[in-house]
Formats: C-alpha cells, structure tokens, sequence
C-alpha cells in the first residue's frame, strides 16, 4: 500500500528525522488561513514524477499562491506512474521555500534476491534513482543491511565518507537519520522508504524535503495507523470498490473482463486471451476460497467497465467445490441480469458436478471443457 508524502514525512517526524516545515490543504479557505508569502505547493498522489507533470508549483507572492493552488487542486496528473486514467489531486501540500546547497539520497528496499533490506545512498538527489544507477553506477551506494537492523560504526563510517558528509557537520546527522530511517523501514513494514532529497541547507543542516512509503499489504494487520491512511482517490473506482472487498482487481485496458480463483491462474488466463487475438479488460483474483458474496462483486466490479463485451471465468476447485462455485456464478449472473456473453471453465473438486449446475441454469453461458477451448469460445462470442 502506497502513502501520501505528508503521511510519509508525519511518519519520518516520529522516529526523529528532520523534516521541512508543511502544512496540508484541501480548500483555498484552508490555504488562506496560512497566511504565507512565499510557497512550494505539491500535488498529492501515490506516484513520482509530479513536478514534470505541472504538479509542483514555485510561488513568491501571496497571489501567486492562491493562483497555484487554484490551478492544482483537483488538476489530474497523468504520467507513466500514474497510467493512462492519471490520478486527482484532492489535497495540497504546501512548504515555505528552502535554501538548499546540496540535495542527497537516502533509501532502503527489499532486495528480493539477498532476502534483506538494503540501503541505497547517492549524492545527486532529486532525480531518479533508477535511471542514475543504470548510468551512473559508481554515483550509487547499495549497503544491505544486517539482519539484527543495526548498523555498525564501520557502515556508517563508509556511508558518511560516500556521501562526502566525513569531518562535516553533517556526519552526525546523517549517521542519526541512517539509523532512524532503517528503523523506521523495519517497524513499519516497509517495501520502499525514501528520502529524495535530503537536503542540505545553508545553515548546514539535514532536511527531508520530500518522501515516499510502501507498506507490505501482508503486514497491515499490525499497522492499524497506516492502513488507515489508504485513500481510495488513488484508485480508479472499481480498484478502490475490490480493495474494500478483498478482491485483487486492476484495470486494464482490454475489452474482455475475466475472473479466476488464484493469482497465477489469473496471469495464465490473460496469457491465453492474448495468445488467441484478443486483450484483457483486468486482472482479478477472487481468492482460493471464493464465496457466492465475492463471485457477485466480482461481476458488478468486472461489468462496471463499459470496454467489456465479453466475461471469461476461470475456475479450478481445489479449495472450494465446483458445484459450490458454480451455484454462485448462476445466482450472481441472475440478480445482475449479465448481457454480455459469458464463458466458464472449470476443473478440480466435483466439477461435474458443478457443470451440471451451469447447464441446467437456464442462463445463457457458454461452458469450455479446457483452457484453450474457453480462449477460443470467448474470441469467437465477441465476433
């Protein structure tokens, strides 16, 4: 789950990193009670990349900012993070200007194939780290980091000499925002946590001026504050509508909506339509354990979509019985009254069961006996 920057930085401020001062605002009412001269205003959305999609906006005068303000709240920010729908921005936040010197780096991520988390420290900050790893390797520090989470003098030592802030006033610091930063990444359940950039001001001190935090889904259980920071703005309705119902939904860009118990099962279905012509209109995975509930929001999620002309449902019973499954699908097809075609494909526990069940329905489903058959029946529905 991805946060705002706001919550990101609240977070940060917890565990005693230095943040530039900022408020956030939703209304110019809210704005005007700031009383500000002069002000950085950022859009805030889960995606990087704002300012050079016109989301960050540079203001010297009082009028200047209610202007940006004007122009950003609820402007859509499209750009390759955000996909093609792009995202709203509903909140502002807005920072008195600083005077940098320098701007840094700081990171950790899970590094999938040490199984730890590592962090990732470069002295050109504010671009994208990604890209300046991949051109300029030895600009980029990586440090994994020990599995009890601490680092030792000696890493610390190497990070501060790498960062050129070694016999500085900035080596202490820094050495205090690297602990608190790996400490926060691991008591937070984080994936990603970073700061870009940390800033280095005039007066010689350590600002983080922007930051960015993804949380393990797996972990929210145990982060009760920061899974009450989910904003379903962030998602395109139907996204939004299968996170609050636990369903594994996204949106893509094709025309035929498709529906399987199990995550692999679902890539392997989207493989297949494409492998017969045609283009998939989401992913969605209604779990192992899918109950007539969720094969009915699942279809109200999928048809939602006015691209889809045809539904593809693809069902292996091992969890759950087929007949099960299948008494389901007839029910939620018939209060949703369906009226594009609809295929199905079904193997595992009684599935004769289960495809007697469809063909006695009375409802117009088509039924595949394998994989490939359902591919070539839902391409042939939609012609």
């Amino acid at each position: 789950m991805n946060i705002h920057e706001f919550q990101a930085k609240q977070i940060l401020q917890k565990y005693g990193i230095p943040c530039s001062r900022f408020d956030v605002i939703s209304t110019l009412e809210e704005l005007e009670k700031l009383r500000l001269n002069s002000a950085v205003l950022k859009v805030q959305i889960h995606a990087g990349g704002r300012g050079k999609a016109g989301g960050v906006k540079i203001a010297h005068t009082p009028q200047e900012i209610r202007e940006a303000a004007k122009e950003l709240l609820g402007k859509r920010i499209i750009n390759e993070q955000t996909g093609y729908s792009g995202m709203v921005a509903h909140q502002l936040l807005v920072t008195p200007p600083i005077d940098i010197c320098k701007e840094y780096y700081l990171g950790i991520v899970i590094d999938r194939q040490l199984a730890q988390g590592v962090l990732i420290a470069s002295q050109e900050g504010g671009m994208d780290i990604e890209k300046l790893a991949q051109e300029s390797p030895e600009n980029v520090l990586t440090l994994p980091i020990p599995t009890d989470g601490f680092f030792r003098s000696y890493h610390l030592l190497r990070i501060s000499k790498f960062m050129g802030w070694h016999k500085t006033p900035l080596e202490e610091q820094g050495h205090a925002i690297v602990k608190s930063l790996v400490k926060a990444f691991f008591e937070t359940d984080a994936l990603l946590l970073e700061i870009n950039p940390l800033a280095a001001t005039s007066d010689q001190k350590l600002l983080a001026l922007d930051a960015k935090l993804t949380i393990d889904d797996n972990a929210l259980y145990r982060q009760d504050e920061i899974k009450s920071y989910f904003d379903p703005h962030q998602m395109v309705e139907a996204e939004a509508l299968a996170h609050q119902h636990e369903l594994a939904y996204v949106s893509l860009e094709g025309n035929i909506g498709c529906m399987v118990n199990g995550a692999g099962l679902a890539m392997a279905t989207m493989d297949i339509i494409h492998h017969y012509g045609g283009a998939p209109a989401n992913f969605l995975d209604v779990g192992g354990g899918a109950s007539k509930e969720k094969v009915a929001m699942g279809f109200k999620i999928i048809l939602s979509d006015p691209k889809v002309q045809a539904v593809l449902i693809n069902i292996f019973g091992g969890i759950m019985d087929c007949d099960v499954l299948a008494n389901g699908i007839v029910e939620a097809a018939s209060e949703l009254e369906i009226k594009v075609p609809l295929v199905v494909r079904m193997e595992g526990t009684n599935v004769e069961k289960g495809r007697d069940t469809l063909q006695k329905s009375g409802l117009p489903i088509i039924i595949a006996d394998d994989l490939s058959d359902a591919a070539r029946k839902i391409m042939n529905a939609i012609k």
